[in-house]
């Protein structure tokens, strides 16, 4: 499939444009952005040593640094993509972990939204976590600045049934029908330029996939508004797309120790539909492939 002629990569960040250009135009985006959003996914904090590539404990420092860089560039809005958190042994010490990690991304901003990964529900309820983070639903929408924002949440087995303490394997993700006629009934009232956060990838068949992510990608399709999915859990960069949706995963900020193996960014909307995603340290745009 080829890529659509409104997107294309200038040196590391991804645009894609809501106007045609010529092969001769030279593409620029526009200044300033209309809303900036600061993305995050799979900090997988704790306080427990490193273990292979993962380095639990860093993540609270390099959370500090994509903060600084989210106030310096003005962002309304802050988005966690999952796995906040760590596992751990017992609900008091994986609330321990929540609490002080969250206590600095609430500094970021009063409007942050939090999308649930298996990793945060390992040993807490949804709505522990939900709780300890101040948020009412682990799926819902919003609307800001004429855009329109979907959380959806994949922590879902096979039979419906929620993950909680245990009681799942990472690999049967779902989004269940109840949740999906929601996301129908929501898009049918909906026609504003639509983002969707997710952590479980909608766009690869593998064990880091949705299992009824076709089911989910149909809907998004019909809608005819969705510019754009941004995920995470597989821990790398990637940008996949699939019948003109652009499926962007966000690599992790657990992966590496030390500054240079921070992880962030921030998505650019502006006046002409026109999207920018910054990536910061090791999260560069992704390659397009189509």
């Amino acid at each position: 499939m080829s890529l659509p002629r409104r997107s294309f990569l200038i040196g590391s960040t991804l645009i894609i444009s809501g106007v045609s250009t010529s092969e001769s135009t030279a593409v620029t985006a526009p200044k300033p952005p209309k809303l900036s959003i600061g993305l995050i996914t799979d900090l997988h904090y704790a306080d427990k040593p490193a273990s292979g590539t993962r380095h639990y404990r860093e993540s609270s420092a390099k959370i500090e640094e994509a903060i600084n860089t989210f106030r310096e560039n003005e962002i309304e809005i802050a988005v966690e993509l999952g796995d906040l958190i760590d596992a751990a042994d017992d609900v008091a010490t994986e609330k321990g972990y929540l609490r002080k990690i969250n206590q600095k991304f609430e500094a970021v901003s009063p409007h942050r939204h939090y999308v649930l990964g298996n990793h945060c529900v390992d040993t807490l309820t949804k709505e522990e976590f939900l709780g300890e983070v101040g948020q009412q639903k682990s799926y819902y929408s919003f609307d800001s600045n004429d855009h329109h924002f979907i959380i959806l949440d994949s922590c879902f087995k096979s039979d419906g049934t929620p993950y909680r303490r245990k009681n799942f394997k990472w690999t049967d993700a779902n989004i269940p029908e109840h949740e999906l006629d929601w996301l129908r009934e929501d898009l049918k009232q909906n026609s504003a330029p639509t983002f969707v956060f997710a952590h479980q990838r909608l766009d690869v068949p593998t064990n880091h996939g949705v299992r009824n992510q076709r089911e989910v990608r149909t809907i998004l399709e019909q809608a005819g508004c969705v510019r754009g999915v941004f995920q995470g859990h597989s821990h790398q960069n990637d940008l996949k797309w699939i019948n003109q949706i652009p499926y962007c995963t966000c690599v992790a900020m657990v992966e590496g120790s030390g500054e240079d193996q921070n992880a962030y960014s921030i998505l650019d909307l502006y006046e002409d539909q026109t999207i920018r995603l910054r990536g910061f340290r090791k999260q560069a745009s992704p390659a397009l492939m189509g």
